[in-house]
């Protein structure tokens, strides 16, 4: 190119991405045809007159989210790095099987929630350390009504699980909140039913069906990364183990394929059913960590969960993994065919 084209093709490139202009308004005003704008603008990004840099915060994979975001089928994907992927002076290191969640995941969600709520919408959360994280790093949401959508772990420890979660989201947001002052798991059936049909908690599940958006947590099939499994007898973990348990979500047991299995313990939970929970529009989970990586897999391929928070550990082994085969997270579809 000599001076004169040189010269154009970089007031041509400033006009289109500087400006905001159109080919055609560009090519009005240099009296040439839009074709001959658009090889101009080729050929400036060919001789490096014009470097695009798309740059995002340093803690997000923007190559890993998309790529796990097509997928599996995701509306959203977002992965952030993980502990083990950052330099050793800033607390990186090697990744174990028993490294801990990444506590920065709750903070990403928090952000996304930001972007996904809007004004009159019902928020729902769901038990999980994730998901308390995520509620404590809160800082903005369009006014929406905020319900509970389990029980929690441990009654005793309401204040400062899943109930604080959800009176904190609706502070944020200015509106109502609907906890559950109940544990998500009961000895029997008919204590859980008697529970169900108190005025409070029926209150909450009148809500089910208008949520909007939804915010769960995954775990592994393992004691500490499983609400569920803690919660049961050793008898009770090996015969679900026996039926391959591999994933929890709300109470909700998986096997590897991310088919529903001991359904039976429903009867015992304080829990959003499976199919009102397919029924919500928006589904995000939060979960990272390579010790819960196959656990992810596994409710991805549910199809209850529409967009995943997670990082890089995780990742990685799912984008690994063979082909899920249908992109179950669009397509909404239940792999038992119920």
């Amino acid at each position: 190119m000599g001076p004169a084209e040189l010269v154009q093709a970089a007031a041509m490139a400033r006009r289109f991405y500087l400006e905001g202009k159109s080919k055609i308004q560009i090519a009005e005003e240099f009296g040439v045809s839009r074709f001959k704008v658009a090889r101009v603008l080729e050929t400036a990004l060919e001789r490096d007159l014009v470097r695009i840099e798309i740059r995002v915060p340093s803690e997000l994979d923007a190559e890993r989210s998309d790529a796990l975001r097509a997928r599996y089928g995701l509306r959203h994907a977002v992965v952030v790095e993980s502990p083990a992927d950052a330099p050793a002076a800033f607390g990186g290191g090697t990744p174990t099987e028993d490294a801990p969640d990444p506590e920065n995941l709750g903070e990403v969600a928090a952000g996304l929630l930001g972007e996904l709520v809007n004004e009159g919408d019902v928020l729902g959360l769901a038990w999980g350390r994730s998901t308390i994280h995520m509620a404590a790093a809160l800082h903005r949401l369009p006014p929406c009504t905020v319900v509970q959508l389990t029980g929690v772990y441990d009654a005793g420890t309401a204040d400062r699980g899943s109930v604080e979660a959800v009176r904190r989201a609706a502070d944020v947001a200015g509106g109502e909140a609907h906890p559950i002052y109940a544990p998500m798991l009961l000895p029997d059936p008919a204590t859980a039913a008697a529970l169900r049909g108190q005025t409070g908690i029926a209150r909450a599940f009148e809500y089910f069906d208008k949520v909007t958006v939804a915010c769960v947590s995954i775990g592994s099939w393992a004691p500490g990364i499983s609400t569920v499994y803690d919660m049961l007898s050793e008898q009770e973990r090996e015969h679900y183990a026996s039926l391959g348990a591999a994933a929890e979500m709300s109470a909700h047991l998986f096997d590897a394929d991310g088919r529903r299995i001991g359904r039976d313990l429903g009867e015992r939970c304080i829990t959003v059913e499976a199919d009102r929970l397919r029924r919500i529009p928006e589904v995000v989970a939060i979960a990272g960590g390579r010790r819960k990586a196959a656990a992810i897999g596994a409710v991805l391929r549910s199809g209850l969960v529409t967009s995943l928070v997670t990082d890089t550990a995780a990742a990685d082994h799912l984008l690994l993994e063979t082909g899920p085969g249908p992109r179950p997270a669009l397509d909404r579809a239940d792999p038992d065919g119920v």
